[in-house]
């Protein structure tokens, strides 16, 4: 303890009755801060409540707010650790590979971070706490913001009402008739079981894949002072069309007798460059009982701001309570001007047509475990989800605390928190199970606690319940809130394409509307999703889009200095370096990540050219932690840039405005016409009058080959907004080249990469080299003697034939899909060498590699020396991380060998980037650059082609069931 601390603590206990100004944690004399130390005791037997601990002094003592497991509190994680969470891939607790990373005392997880310490059940924090003589004949309340999650709280002796279980907001307590003047010993149960309730084992509230099952108290912890007649709450309804709010104001009487006298209501704008007064307003009130609500219309004037994304401007409304011979009582509530409606398909913002670009937030927060309650460090979340276009957060199954809201509010972003749930995995909805009453006792918190905050436009019950009766369920709890709360628009859950639509809904979160769906398999971007979506009534989100994952940036282990360890990341490390690729992390990490891009480029282009359609979720802007360990994030778990694309990159598709073409496909031929037509997606502030609009063509020298000017034009608030027609005759391009194609509208711009081929390209030179489809009798003698041999290995690979490979990268990850194809996160090669001298590319997958890598084997390179570098190398999934090629050079025998796993072979014809990079190998081969820098046994080419059934298993098959806890089977 710091020496200020010891002397602000002394001079508490010198104060005596004043120790309230010396603690409180605003020098409010009504309220008493009780951060600090804490006795503390652990339960792990649950007797705890039998042996009346509550009587009782402890000798262990933690830090308040914090978690046992930010203080080392709790016990080491072994192999027998009951997670709470469920594991699909059971493979690290028997697979030989893992072996290492299993040993005791450093355990290296691969399905999420590792934490010092794990606990699971009830703990126990007591202290005392002083009241003053000025607190007499006042209501006393107990407020602890972010349990997890029952607590069950005593005054001496004396337990305090029922235990409180929210995920979502917080405990409060009355303990008014058990708090006297003088000191008092406050005992509090935390409690973070699933026994009673259980909202589902892998909910982002609770789940060790994410934030982790932490026990504590997080957040402000208070006690607060308040007269007997008191504002209980203010709940506010904006009415933009009528520029007034309605106050309703519920005031607590605890006299006993008859309390009268007057509230005031004033009110004032912030975080807006513009100050608006507006006057104060005064109403009688009369309570002759123990409660009185009061209703007020109040009028803000045609002055009023209206709050969104581009303009957020908030109000902040004092209730002033001016009893007849009492102390007056004064509450605050901010609030913003708006109105979110669902109209047809569309949602709209105060009548204005919006479209949700959205992330998901599945509550990864490596340094605390636990969300912050603090509203700069969710101001620069939000930030930063602005900075790339974005303006929605989902909080899948779980609700984030009240800085989330006031941060949201201040920045303009559009949420949707749930009620913590995902009730699907041991627990269902709908089938008279406790979670059923849980959820809306959990949503009425959630409305009560944080209904007046403008940016909480959508509310859900959780994801993807489990359940024979979940619709009926779910239609009532979409009824009751429609009725109970009319300031957003509710949906039954979110949900997958194989769970049942609940009709009562004001919305849909689903998945149909979302992945690439290109014509016959060639990429381009003609398609969209309004198939999916057109017999919808209602506004259609799409759920969890993308999935996209990206090899580790191993440089991100040092950036776990908090109570969660990258271990994860450690292993995957280690297997790297074991199989021979030390300091090819980052390389891979690049590459993965530009392929990553493009598909979350295509994603989301796909959805803003949808007509009708409402928005989407991404999952995730930034990386999930769990589940495998799921990297499918542009930036890492903290909200960071990864270096691979830039916000300004990835708002070119993702913005406010987006200029947007249909083309047929990528790789063209020059004996064609290449063809596009703009459209502009917009849903700013305003339509954008006379607007001018071009296009530009250019080639990788960034020389403009070709542009044009569309029509000068207005542009309305809508997408599928046609801007015009272009064509570029490419008879011109002899070459093979990369193009780019560049439309812009206003100040906003989009492009895409484009490739020209030759339709026909001249033979190669193959005198001298001998063309085989596998290591033949004749190959080894020419090998043997000197000569080159070309292997196009394509359909004859053995070894790797199960390493199932498509364009695009691994979904979500290998683990948690227990190695649902495809296996590999796109490739890398070296642009610069000769043998792409012909065949344009940058050293990551593009779209003119798509017929080369789609459905194409790779080989599986073990056995090949630990320095030894593919040409074209397919990066692995980080959960195996095998050396994989798809082309490769060697020295072999006295000869020099180039072998490709892609068909190089088949329909020439008709496979123009085929037919190009095969010209460009033979093109090197044939000349004196083709010098293979590494020599490889003629025995280990053999071995491609042999069945693993025949080479010495790389796995064991020891069995180590013992090894796995009872519930992750």
């Amino acid at each position: 303890m710091g020496m200020n601390r010891m002397l602000q603590r002394l001079t508490c206990v010198l104060l005596g009755a004043f120790m309230f100004l010396g603690c409180s944690s605003n020098k409010n004399p009504n309220q008493i801060s009780l951060s600090g130390e804490w006795q503390f005791k652990i339960d792990s037997l649950d007797i705890g409540v039998s042996e009346a601990w509550y009587a009782k002094n402890f000798d262990d003592s933690i830090p308040l707010p914090g978690s046992m497991m930010e203080h080392g509190k709790g016990f080491e994680p072994t192999l027998q650790t009951q997670w709470t969470g469920s594991i699909y891939d059971s493979s690290f607790y028997y697979d030989g590979r893992y072996e290492k990373y299993r040993q005791p005392g450093d355990i290296k997880f691969p399905f999420w971070l590792t934490p010092p310490k794990h606990y699971v059940g009830p703990a126990w924090y007591s202290r005392e706490i002083t009241i003053p003589e000025q607190w007499t004949n006042k209501k006393m309340e107990l407020t602890l913001e972010r349990p997890h999650w029952e607590t069950t709280v005593w005054v001496d002796d004396n337990q305090v009402g029922p235990s409180q279980r929210s995920l979502s907001t917080p405990h409060k307590y009355d303990l008014t008739e058990l708090l006297s003047p003088g000191t008092h010993k406050l005992t509090i149960r935390v409690d973070n079981r699933l026994d009673e309730v259980n909202v589902g084992p892998d909910s982002h509230s609770l789940t060790d894949h994410t934030q982790g099952n932490w026990n504590g108290i997080v957040g402000d912890m208070e006690l607060e002072a308040s007269p007997l007649v008191h504002i209980d709450d203010i709940k506010l309804y904006p009415d933009v069309q009528n520029r007034s709010v309605r106050a309703v104001v519920s005031i607590g009487n605890m006299t006993g007798e008859t309390a009268a006298g007057e509230l005031r209501l004033s009110a004032h704008s912030f975080n807006s460059d513009q100050t608006h007064e507006v006057p104060a307003l005064t109403e009688a009130f009369r309570v002759e009982g123990d409660s009185l609500i009061l209703e007020i219309n109040y009028v803000l004037g045609e002055e009023v701001q209206l709050w969104d994304e581009f303009n957020p401007a908030l109000y902040r409304i004092t209730a002033e309570l001016l009893t007849e011979g009492m102390e007056s009582h004064r509450q605050q509530e901010e609030f913003g001007m708006r109105e979110f409606t669902a109209e047809g398909t569309r949602f709209a913002v105060n009548g204005r047509p919006v479209f949700l670009r959205g992330t998901l937030d599945c509550a990864g927060f490596p340094l605390t475990g636990y969300p912050p309650t603090d509203i700069p460090e969710w101001e620069r979340i939000f930030k930063t989800v602005k900075e790339h276009g974005l303006n929605h957060v989902r909080y899948h199954s779980w609700c984030p605390p009240e800085a989330a809201f006031k941060a949201a509010d201040r920045v303009g972003i559009y949420l949707q928190p749930e009620a913590a749930s995902w009730p699907n995995h041991g627990v269902t909805v709908g089938d008279g199970q406790p979670v059923d009453d849980y959820l809306m006792e959990e949503t009425s918190q959630i409305l009560d606690e944080y209904g007046n905050y403008a940016s909480f436009v959508m509310m859900a019950s959780g994801n993807e319940p489990g359940g024979r009766n979940q619709v009926e369920y779910l239609n009532n709890y979409v009824n009751h809130w429609q009725e109970e709360d009319p300031r957003r628009l509710y949906t039954g859950a979110s949900i997958g394409m194989s769970w049942p639509v609940v009709p009562e809904s004001d919305f849909l979160v689903r998945s149909g509307p979302r992945g690439l769906k290109w014509k016959h398999g060639t990429p381009g971007t003609m398609f969209d999703h309004y198939e999916s979506i057109k017999d919808t009534d209602m506004p259609y989100v799409a759920h969890e889009n993308g999935q996209y994952n990206v090899f580790p940036d191993f440089r991100e282990i040092e950036k776990y200095t908090g109570v969660y360890k990258a271990k994860n990341f450690e292993l995957f490390r280690s297997l790297l370096e074991e199989n021979g690729m030390k300091g090819k992390g980052h390389d891979f990490m690049m590459a993965s990540g530009k392929l990553q891009s493009i598909m979350y480029k295509a994603e989301i282009e796909a959805a803003l050219r949808t007509p009708g359609f409402a928005g989407f979720q991404l999952l995730d802007l930034n990386d999930f932690p769990g589940q495998g360990t799921a990297l499918i994030g542009v930036l890492n778990a903290f909200w960071e840039e990864k270096g691979y694309i830039s916000p300004e990159e990835f708002r070119r598709f993702s913005d406010v405005t987006v200029p947007l073409a249909r083309i047929e496909k990528f790789v063209w031929e020059n004996n064609e016409t290449f063809r596009a037509s703009a459209e502009v997606s917009h849903f700013g502030p305003e339509p954008l009058e006379d607007i001018e609009a071009r296009w530009m063509i250019k080639n990788t020298d960034g020389k403009e080959v070709a542009s044009g000017n569309f029509d000068t034009r207005m542009i309305p608030l809508d997408n599928t907004i046609p801007l015009g027609a272009l064509e570029l005759n490419l008879s011109e391009f002899e070459q093979a080249q990369r193009l780019n194609l560049e439309i812009e509208v206003a100040d906003h711009a989009n492009d895409w990469d484009f490739w020209v081929f030759p339709s026909v390209s001249p033979e190669p030179e193959m005198a001298e080299i001998h063309v085989a489809d596998s290591l033949d009798a004749r190959a080894i003698r020419i090998l043997e003697d000197g000569g080159k041999v070309f292997i196009d290995a394509a359909g004859k690979v053995q070894y790797g034939k199960d390493v199932i490979q498509y364009f695009r990268p691994v979904f979500w990850n290998t683990s948690w899909f227990q190695m649902n194809p495809p296996h590999t996160l796109g490739i890398l090669l070296n642009p610069e060498h000769p043998a792409f001298e012909d065949f344009p590319t940058q050293y990551h997958s593009n779209y003119q590699w798509f017929d080369l890598l789609d459905r194409q084997q790779v080989m599986w390179l073990e056995g090949f020396p630990d320095e030894f570098e593919p040409l074209v190398q397919p990066i692995d999934t980080y959960h195996l991380n095998r050396k994989l090629g798809l082309i490769v050079e060697a020295k072999v025998g006295n000869g020099k060998l180039l072998m490709s796993s892609t068909d190089l072979t088949n329909r020439l014809d008709e496979r123009p980037a085929a037919r190009q990079l095969r010209q460009s190998l033979f093109k090197y081969m044939s000349s004196d650059k083709f010098e293979p820098p590494y020599a490889v046994e003629m025995s280990v080419i053999q071995d491609i082609f042999r069945k693993q059934s025949e080479r010495i298993n790389f796995y064991t098959n020891e069995s180590t069931d013992d090894l796995m806890p009872e519930n992750q089977d």
